[in-house]
């Protein structure tokens, strides 16, 4: 007797052939930046095996005189351990970033799937000759430090890479909330990372580099095998990035007077195509000419690189500043044990993760990406304020501002890190060259790069003269990262406002010609008019207001 189909398989047949494939790229991008950040986290674990307290593990068995440090492994014996630790640190923070320039470039000119699959290989190869210093016995600084430079420089290949692979097949409509669960890769590349490290570190350290090393490689021969890179190369629909620009107005946000779910209705969370994908792969395609990759120039060019990268820099200085200060704060301030400071740090990620799905499901429903971010970031000035204050006055209070105050300042940095490079890699600027996700990806989280070296750097130079000090500084990073989304914010709300005065039948003209395009979203202009409609004298709407014709 023949058992029936199993339950999954039925479940991937009624499944449109553009949803399967769409799922196929997000679990593998998901998993590939996962083992990205799963390679990173071993060397903050393995630290305090580096230079760990020998005097508590008993009397010196070589007879040596300095007995507090002879289980530490040189060259971080010395007093000077905290700065070699920082030196390491920055090397692979500074590559990075400079990488991260030159990076997005290559992503344009090289087969993505290429490109990210040697990336991964590289990047376990340079994590497991980390960890095999301790089986060589090696003791010299300059090993480790050229091992760091390199890791970061390969390391420079994952985000721009992912990121344009997604930015390819999902398009603008639903890219913000996907996105934002999609980011979710980096907080769980962390737990994943710290969890393998910890199993090693106490009995051999170097295995807690030489397993997510050869996680990540493995990681990268299956994306090798199985990513597909353009929906176009498996006969699937591409998505729809952007409206005409006939609909589209100055400040980015859509507007159509039609049933939006006509426009958006086949662009769901992993489909956007109505029509049958059997009948596309089955006609014959047409040579088509392969688009030059933008320069970068060409990239700084496009609206909103500039502004989202300077803002991006600033908010990752507060984000790295957190990820690499908050468990000494803890431990100084409330005076809780490492490793229940360590825990608790961890909140701050369950935060980021929240707060990345709630900016990318407001700014899709919005259309404001720019908004979204400024207002997370006047909010998140106070409550990092209060946090300073009154964040350690109990273990309840303590958790409530952690999450918040993560949710805050990692919002608005997932939300440009995903939604909004993909967004501007797909600009319509380009006039449909998809040969600029990398490119900008790269500069933006380049740019931010530079702010996550600077953050933990400042902190450490401004933490001897009072904690109080180094909140004062990531608030005015914060209100700096809002600052100079000002531009791109009134543009926004340009739009937003304009859409209403179309809606109420006002409209600006010039030479007899409408400036105005019509409203997509009945629901936006409900949400808006009662704040947009009284602002437009302030946003010089109001001249030269004629009444449409009927």
């Amino acid at each position: 007797m023949r058992a029936a189909l199993a339950p999954g398989v039925r479940l991937l047949r009624a499944l449109p052939r553009d949803s399967r494939y769409r799922g196929l790229t997000l679990v593998l991008t998901f998993l590939c930046y996962t083992s990205y950040h799963l390679s990173r986290k071993p060397i903050s674990i393995v630290k305090s095996q580096l230079h760990p307290n020998c005097s508590a593990l008993g009397p010196n068995p070589h007879n040596d005189s300095n007995s507090s440090t002879w289980c530490s492994w040189a060259p971080f014996d010395g007093d000077n351990y905290k700065e070699l630790f920082g030196a390491l640190d920055n090397a692979f923070l500074v590559a990075y970033a400079i990488g991260m320039f030159i990076s997005g470039i290559f992503g344009e000119r090289l087969p993505l799937r290429y490109y990210l699959s040697g990336g991964m290989v590289l990047s376990g190869l340079f994590t497991a000759l980390f960890g095999l210093g301790y089986f060589w016995d090696i003791h010299v600084l300059w090993y480790f430090i050229i091992v760091q430079v390199c890791n970061g420089l390969v390391q420079t290949t994952g985000w721009p890479s992912v990121v344009a692979c997604v930015g390819n097949w999902f398009g603008k409509g639903k890219r913000g909330l996907i996105m934002g669960i999609w980011n979710s890769h980096t907080s769980v590349g962390n737990i994943l990372g710290s969890l393998i490290a910890g199993v090693w570190v106490s009995s051999a350290w170097g295995l807690s580099f030489i397993v997510p090393g050869i996680i990540i490689a493995a990681v990268g021969i299956i994306c090798f095998f199985f990513l597909v890179e353009y929906p176009e190369d498996v006969g699937c629909s591409p998505p729809l990035h952007h409206m005409a620009s006939d609909e589209e107005d100055a400040g980015g946000v859509t507007c159509n007077e039609k049933d939006p779910e006509a426009v958006t209705s086949n662009e769901g969370p992993l489909s956007i195509s109505g029509q049958s994908s059997v009948n596309r792969s089955n006609s014959p395609k047409e040579p088509v000419e392969e688009p030059e990759a933008i320069s970068f120039l060409g990239a700084l060019r496009i609206p909103g690189v500039v502004e989202f990268s300077l803002c991006l820099l600033f908010a990752k200085l507060v984000s790295y500043t957190f990820l690499y200060w908050l468990p000494l704060y803890i431990v100084n301030v409330a005076h809780f044990s490492a490793k229940e400071a360590g825990d608790l740090s961890t909140l701050f990620d369950v935060g980021g993760i929240l707060g990345g799905i709630f900016a990318g499901l407001i700014s899709d429903y919005t259309g404001g990406r720019a908004t979204t971010c400024c207002v997370m970031l006047v909010v998140a000035a106070p409550m990092l304020f209060l946090y300073n204050h009154v964040g350690q006055n109990g273990i309840g209070t303590s958790i409530a501002m952690l999450i918040v105050c993560g949710a805050l300042v990692n919002g608005p940095y997932a939300l440009i890190t995903t939604a909004v490079s993909a967004d501007l890699g797909t600009h319509e600027s380009l006039k449909g060259n998809a040969k600029a996700l990398s490119t900008v990806t790269a500069i933006i989280d380049g740019t931010g790069s530079i702010g996550a070296a600077l953050g933990p750097l400042l902190a450490g130079l401004i933490s001897p003269t009072g904690w109080n000090n180094v909140f004062y500084m990531l608030i005015a990073a914060d209100v700096l990262a809002c600052l100079l989304l000002a531009r791109v914010v009134v543009k926004e709300v340009r739009g937003w406002c304009g859409c209403i005065a179309r809606k109420r039948g006002y409209v600006r003209t010039v030479l007899g010609r409408p400036l105005v395009p019509q409203c997509q979203n009945t629901a936006l202009v409900l949400l808006q008019k009662d704040v947009c409609y009284p602002l437009l004298p302030l946003l010089h709407l109001h001249t030269d207001i004629t009444r449409l014709s009927n």
